[in-house]
């Protein structure tokens, strides 16, 4: 029987570093020391030069590194915040937790990253009142930052990078995360680079909005028990900033093997009926998801899954169609056409070219059937 191919698995990435990790865990465990305590610290300063420097400062997760960095910035209640529709809710639950307004904007249509055209025209029509951009690195693409930041400019619009799914990844050579004004990075288990818990980071060289983060995620303090701002409790605990100082020595050679399997991926489906992902030249995709697309995704996804295949439709349902979210005047045809054909096959460290090539036969088999 063939063993199960998951489209992330956590376990194997323990698996992989164990000794090193369990090292890690028991240094805290025996140090007394278990929040905001030199672990966190080590990750944050080894985090930031993995950056070429700045400031990193680790949060309790993914979504509140988003809001904090947004606060950071200067968004407050009422704002308005642009985004795309085709993200975890996490990202637009940022934004809302802070009273601020998100506004979705068209995706383009090869990347399925934030469209510059699009949000060209989004800032016409709004007329000065954006006070951010949220783009979502997708998939482990990035989206296009430079034309991005320029419109944001011109408009006197903050950016923050919604990194959580492109740890690593980079532009003409530039690590993501260091376009915007800020950058917001989740380490949940399944990430490119991944805890064992939850975990987040905001990363900025900006000197002002790392003070602003660091006394939002902890109260507002500065001195201990004196909240000079309005803050709450968002810390990345030093369990979690061990593990992440041990798995940060593997990312880039963990996203050239996902560069390895994704090569291998789009040379054996190059003739199957599918839309394949394309790398934008010039990027370094690091491949968090191998998504590709076609108008019969959820039979596709039915007939791996009876072949013990794990594949996952991220995201099948767009924020502006969701309730929590909804805006029925909203068009966006290229974001609910990513929605509906989207299937992330599975692509991670663990895999083998073996694994591979039995999705992709499996995928030909189901084309040709």
């Amino acid at each position: 029987m063939s063993k199960p191919l998951l489209t992330a698995d956590p376990q194997a990435g323990f698996l992989a570093h164990a000794d090193e990790i369990r090292g890690a865990v028991d240094r805290v465990l025996t140090g007394g020391r278990y929040i905001l305590g030199p672990e966190v610290e080590a990750f944050e300063m080894e985090f930031a030069a993995s950056h070429g420097g700045g400031h990193a400062l680790g949060v309790a997760n993914g979504t509140e590194a988003l809001e904090l960095a947004l606060r950071a910035v200067g968004v407050s209640a009422g704002d308005t915040v642009v985004t795309v529709a085709n993200t975890a809710s996490a990202t637009a639950a940022a934004i809302q937790q802070i009273g601020a307004r998100p506004v979705f904007v068209e995706i383009d249509a090869a990347t399925m990253t934030m469209s510059p055209a699009a949000l060209e025209r989004l800032f016409a029509a709004q007329a000065g009142r954006v006070k951010a951009v949220v783009p979502v690195h997708l998939y482990g693409q990035p989206a296009a930052m430079a034309a991005i930041v320029e419109l944001a400019q011109q408009q006197g619009a903050k950016v923050v990078e919604d990194c959580a799914q492109a740890h690593g990844a980079t532009i003409g050579g530039r690590k993501i995360g260091t376009w915007g004004d800020a950058a917001a990075y989740s380490f949940y288990p399944t990430k490119n680079l991944g805890a064992l818990g939850d975990g987040g980071a905001v990363f900025t060289r900006d000197e002002t909005v790392a003070g602003q983060v660091r006394l939002l995620r902890q109260y507002g303090w500065r001195q201990r028990y004196v909240s000079e701002i309005p803050g709450r409790n968002s810390r990345l605990d030093e369990v979690q900033a061990a593990i992440l100082r041990v798995k940060l020595k593997y990312l880039d050679a963990e996203n050239a093997t996902r560069g390895l399997l994704a090569a291998r991926y789009l040379q054996a489906l190059a003739g199957a009926s599918l839309r394949l992902p394309v790398p934008v030249s010039g990027t370094g995709h690091v491949w968090h998801q191998f998504a590709v697309r076609t108008d019969r995704r959820d039979a596709l996804q039915a007939a791996l899954a009876a072949r013990d295949i794990h594949a996952a439709a991220l995201y099948p349902v767009p924020l502006h169609r969701q309730p929590a979210y909804a805006d029925a005047a909203m068009r966006l045809p290229e974001t609910d056409r990513a929605c509906a054909e989207v299937l992330c096959l599975p692509v991670h460290p663990a895999l083998s070219s073996g694994d591979v090539d039995r999705v992709s036969d499996e995928i030909l088999r189901w084309t040709r059937s």
